[in-house]
């Protein structure tokens, strides 16, 4: 398994400081960036929009996820240990148990047929 990155990307580090708003307002002026595999440990992420964000082979380990709607983003990889998961929606594409197994024992993600 790859270690989680914490990299110098100016919107992951918004991120890492828990800007949500600013964040959110960088990527409706069209801002990108890469957040696959990155650390996303211990952080309150509520009010995140998400939409259309590649999370794959993120680390979420007991992370505020609270409220968040995942089903446009890619989650594919990504590990939810101990994360706080109330209210989120996630892609159709995975199941209710890879989600429990990802919360609870910290497995990564596997979207499933």
């Amino acid at each position: 398994m790859a270690t989680p990155q914490i990299t110098q990307d100016p919107l992951y580090i918004l991120l890492r400081e828990e800007k949500i708003d600013a964040f959110n307002q960088a990527r409706a002026e069209g801002k990108t960036c890469s957040l696959t595999g990155c650390d996303f440990r211990g952080l309150d992420l509520r009010e995140l929009n998400v939409d259309g964000l590649d999370l794959s082979s993120s680390y979420f380990r007991g992370t505020d996820l609270r409220g968040l709607d995942f089903r446009k983003s890619n989650l594919e990889g990504a590990s939810l240990a101990t994360a706080n998961i109330s209210g989120c929606y996630f892609p159709n594409e995975l199941s209710a148990d890879e989600i429990v197994m990802s919360v609870q024992h910290g497995t990564r993600l596997r979207y499933g047929s």
